[in-house]
């Protein structure tokens, strides 16, 4: 399974990991590495704007939450440090477990040490065969839905259903490919896994699950702490929300809560309105800061119409940076027209990709993209065969004459799907216009809540479609091989997450050779050139980073963000005034 893709245009990003925070901002957020944590006690509301689909860690995969609930109730072997500066971030440190881990066999099998002491909520030891028993339910993706799977594609074990409807003989399998020696944990791959401090650092497949607590898919909002808050009354309600109180069992002693969690209000009141206008109504209280929320933060961004509001004592309650996801668009390689590589080269070259960003908000909104890997992601850089024209304006003459050059009858017909919005319909309105002046006639095919059915299929009708993005944890390996790699994504009657149903087997070698890859930096460079191979495919068009708005209320403290927080509000850092 590979990463959730990010939202429409317009609406709310909920999904995945990753992001940067190394960008112009305003507020506490000053660009300064080293973070500044708030203070001390109180109580901190947090405003939600949606509903989680769980509160079990193996079936967590919003990015939001994997990043709060890390900091407050659930730790891992691993986790991403609170710094605002990106490389450390994106570096794992240990948690739960007394070091990175030791790779071995070209990286196909990895082992881990439990430290000593640390508890669940209940005061029961936290043990290597917790941490087993929760890579094993993974397995069970009929009854444990909707969390990350990565695992099972690696872990070196045949037809294992996970631990509620395993065999002895298929239970003594998984045993021996994820074994426990005394407080050791060993995890043998059936392949390399480079990235797997990374992955585990970022999602929860692998966090210790205790055996006793669970119910199978009866434990989705169930909570059992191993973090420095519980969850008061033991379970999350979805439409709620919950009241997180300390933990007694936490012992901050073995843990490094200068890097991981501060843990600093006494009580964190979570307040979930799902109302299709809640994120609005939000910001325009903390706009206010009215009293009820002047100690409150929230997953809301701020919208475009609340921008010109954002002046004076309330822009110092405002924080600007780059989110985790890249918005870009994909040439269908099956459509007659886009076959021809002068065609995708003609429509990168024209794209007012200026104008698109302008349409979208402007700079506060968006920021334009020379690749599809976000700059939070090792291996981010420059694609080559969109970097030549830094202006980002687009040169319809250009591209004209590159139509002409390669003998194209002019115009060329094409279609464009996109998922409409008021703003999206704008932006592919420029996007449109520049492709026009190219050459192109161009019919934009705006689509509804159906938008991810009716395209990436083989007899897709569609030229041309759009797509946004968001890695699992800090690699391109969740980035590149996912969107591009045709072999887990074709089947009969879809491309899968490949919209533009490229194949090529000089990338997919690239991408065998990454996977394979013993250390981070061979697979980072090898992915690099695979990007680089999509980019002379024209592949992909990238279009842009999007942004995220936040405001705060005034006896908040210490907010920032951070990549590890996937540019929401690093929860770990934050305070109240009492």
């Amino acid at each position: 399974m590979a990463s959730t893709a990010a939202s429409l245009l317009g609406l709310s990003l909920l999904a995945a990991c990753g992001g940067d925070s190394d960008d112009s901002s305003s507020g506490n957020n000053s660009g300064s590495n080293a973070a500044v944590a708030g203070e001390k006690g109180g109580t901190l509301k947090v405003l939600q704007h949606f509903p989680y689909e769980s509160a079990d860690p193996q079936r967590i995969y919003y990015g939001v939450q994997l990043a709060w609930y890390r900091r407050l109730i659930y730790r891992g072997l691993l986790a991403f440090p609170m710094s605002e500066d990106p490389e450390v971030a994106t570096t794992p440190v240990p948690d739960l477990a007394t070091d990175t881990g030791t790779s071995s066999e070209g990286g196909k099998v990895w082992e881990f040490t439990l430290k000593d002491g640390v508890k669940w909520e209940d005061g029961s030891d936290i043990t290597c065969e917790d941490v087993q028993y929760g890579t094993s339910r993974v397995f069970a993706n009929d009854l444990i839905t909707g969390g990350p799977n990565y695992t099972l594609s690696y872990i070196d074990v045949e037809d294992y259903p996970g631990p509620y409807k395993a065999t002895p003989e298929q239970q003594a399998a998984f045993d021996e490919a994820v074994s426990c020696d005394g407080k050791t944990i060993t995890f043998r791959f059936n392949k390399p896994w480079a990235d797997f401090p990374q992955a585990i650092a970022g999602m929860m497949m692998t966090d210790p699950y205790k055996e006793e607590f669970d119910e199978g898919a009866k434990s989705q909002w169930k909570v059992l702490s191993n973090g420095p808050y519980k969850v008061e009354g033991g379970e999350w309600s979805k439409n709620k929300g919950a009241t997180l109180v300390r933990n007694e069992n936490y012992d901050p002693a073995t843990d490094d809560p200068e890097a991981l969690r501060l843990a600093l209000p006494d009580q964190i009141d979570y307040q979930i309105d799902p109302s299709d206008t809640a994120g609005e109504l939000f910001n325009d209280r903390l706009i206010q800061d009215a009293a009820d929320v002047k100690n409150a933060i929230t997953t809301a961004r701020v919208a475009p119409t609340q921008f010109p509001q954002i002046t004076g004592p309330v822009e110092e309650r405002y924080v600007n940076v780059l989110s985790p996801y890249n918005q870009y668009l994909s040439p269908n390689f099956n459509s007659e027209v886009m076959k021809d590589v002068n065609v995708r080269r003609a429509l990168a070259a024209s794209l007012d990709l200026n104008g698109y960003v302008k349409a979208l908000g402007g700079e506060v909104a968006s920021a334009p993209a020379e690749t599809i890997i976000n700059p939070g992601v090792s291996g981010s850089t420059e694609n080559p065969a969109f970097a030549e024209d830094n202006s980002n304006d687009g040169d319809p003459d250009a591209a004209r004459a590159m139509l002409e050059e390669a003998g194209v009858k002019m115009p060329v017909e094409i279609s464009l799907a996109y998922p409409t919005s008021p703003t999206a319909d704008k932006a592919m309105a420029v996007v449109q216009e520049g492709w026009n002046a190219a050459g192109f006639d161009v019919t934009l095919e705006p689509q509804g809540d159906t938008y991810y059915d009716v395209i990436s299929r083989p007899d897709d009708e569609f030229d041309i479609t759009w797509g946004g993005w968001g890695a699992d944890w800090p690699s391109a390996m969740t980035v590149i091989p996912p969107l591009f790699d045709s072999r887990p994504n074709f089947s009969p009657t879809t491309c899968g997450q490949n919209y533009g149903c490229y194949q090529d087997e000089d990338f997919e070698a690239l991408v065998d050779e990454a996977a394979n890859a013993s250390d981070i930096d061979s697979q980072v460079e090898t992915l690099v050139e695979a990007d680089a191979k999509l980019g002379e495919d024209v592949a992909y068009i990238p279009l842009d980073v999007s942004k995220f708005n936040w405001l705060y209320g005034s006896q908040v403290t210490g907010f920032t963000t951070t990549a590890a927080s996937s540019s929401y509000p690093e929860i770990g850092l934050i305070g109240v005034t009492q």
